[in-house]
């Protein structure tokens, strides 16, 4: 069983990818099941096959503890580590080849609490993955790009697990996709364009970040996709294969 987690910044795509990812490893014959870890979302693209809405109900947080919506998900995040057990059983009786994990939609309320690393680290597996989204529509700024890349690189430290970088909606970017991939895949582009956008005081500050990750080796090369179209989906499929098995699909 391969566990992947989505996470990322709110609206970043999350719940679509989670739906295409499970829907694209059953239509190649294998058994996926998607699973959803935020207690606090109304509505969902897809039918989770465990929810944690079952176990945690954010009303009855509110109501228990006297608390507004916002300290109520920071405690229903905590206590999401408190039902691992239950969660991991739903998920064993499905027998999956594959888990897709929606993550909560607040990154800080899963990567940054002791819960998330918590439940990365601890649900049995064979083998997980982390898929950190970049937002096309908000990363297409050089200064957003260096912010996003700068967070990923910080949930990765956080969550200590095989990561990948994802550039989602790129159906709804056009050409500017080929600008982010530069950015990506050249820090001496990158840092161009943050010199021609910014004052000298945010490029000084910009430029330090950036020259810290490309010295500390914190590359985030991306796999732009669409959960649309599915543009993007092989080649995701197939970085995912060859941290899980060493390029081998699982077979259906």
């Amino acid at each position: 069983m391969f566990v992947i987690f989505i996470v990322g910044t709110a609206g970043s795509g999350k719940s679509l990818l989670t739906s295409t990812l499970v829907s694209w490893y059953i239509e190649k014959g294998t058994n996926a099941i998607a699973v959803n870890l935020d207690p606090g979302t109304l509505e969902l693209p897809y039918a989770p096959d465990v929810d944690v809405r079952n176990y945690i109900d954010l009303q009855t947080i509110m109501e228990s503890y006297e608390l507004g919506p916002n300290g109520a998900l920071i405690l229903a995040s905590d206590l999401i580590a408190t039902k691992l057990n239950d969660l991991q059983d739903e998920i064993d009786e499905f027998r999956p080849d594959y888990v897709i994990i929606d993550t909560p939609g607040q990154v800080e309320l899963f990567a940054y609490r002791n819960s998330g690393p918590f439940i990365v680290n601890n649900l049995k597996c064979d083998g997980r993955a982390v898929l950190f989204l970049f937002d096309s529509l908000l990363v297409s700024t050089p200064m957003n790009f260096v912010s996003i890349a700068l967070l990923a690189t910080s949930v990765q430290l956080r969550l200590r697990s095989a990561q990948i970088s994802v550039l989602t909606k790129k159906d709804m970017i056009g050409k500017q996709v080929r600008k982010i991939m530069k950015w990506a895949s050249s820090s001496v582009a990158l840092e161009e364009s943050i010199r021609e956008g910014e004052e000298d005081s945010q490029y000084l500050l910009s430029s330090g970040i950036l020259h810290k990750l490309v010295e500390l080796g914190f590359a985030h090369e991306l796999i732009p996709i669409s959960s649309v179209t599915r543009e993007g989906m092989v080649e995701l499929s197939a970085t995912l294969a060859n941290i899980f098995r060493g390029g081998e699909e699982v077979d259906g």
